[in-house]
């Protein structure tokens, strides 16, 4: 029997937190929420024959110090020579910092973070463009799946830099993301 991928993916992110939080010893206490809230997102913009603007504001938590949780909304504009869309919906992360400082690990003087992250993204779709018929209304929506890793570079007291390599775990019909969807976030 063929276990669904959603039930794949909530059962790893439970036992990485279990192990995790088994994992922290009670060294000292717990910062307050307004210290372990970060804030900000990613955004997007190409223009040329393809016009396409994307914005992805975040909030989110460290829970452990070494585990995040983030949801926000989406937007994007895409317009090419054809027609035009609005895309709209919501994501959620999970994300796991293998390396805080990779400085530690080798002291070379390079003070980036390696984390692992998977995402859920819910995107609302406009079905007359997705489906190439104009005669279709109104909109569909459409949920992914996503994992994979990337580099966090400091740029601040708190504030980094993210690079993010995300593969789709499974293609729905209305396919969005290439392989992998690389992005570039902004958090502090």
């Amino acid at each position: 029997m063929r276990m669904p991928v959603k039930r794949i993916i909530v059962t790893t992110v439970i036992a990485l937190l279990t192990l995790l939080a088994a994992g922290q010893g009670k060294t000292g206490q717990r910062p307050p929420v307004s210290q372990r809230l970060f804030y900000g997102g990613s955004f997007g913009l190409q223009f040329g024959t393809i016009t396409n603007i994307e914005v992805s504001p975040v909030i989110g938590l460290w829970v452990l110090p070494r585990v995040a949780v983030a949801a926000g909304p989406s937007f994007q504009y895409y317009k090419d020579p054809y027609d035009r869309t609005s895309i709209y919906g919501g994501k959620a992360f999970v994300q796991l910092m293998v390396i805080q400082d990779f400085n530690n690990v080798i002291p070379i003087g390079l003070n980036l973070g390696i984390f692992l992250q998977g995402e859920y993204d819910g995107l609302s779709l406009e079905r007359a463009f997705f489906d190439g018929s104009p005669d279709l209304t109104g909109r569909i929506y459409n949920g992914t799946f996503l994992a994979g890793a990337g580099i966090s570079q400091p740029v601040g007291p708190r504030a980094f830099m993210n690079f993010t390599f995300l593969w789709p775990l499974a293609q729905s019909e209305y396919t969005l993301y290439t392989s992998p969807e690389i992005s570039v976030s902004f958090y502090f």
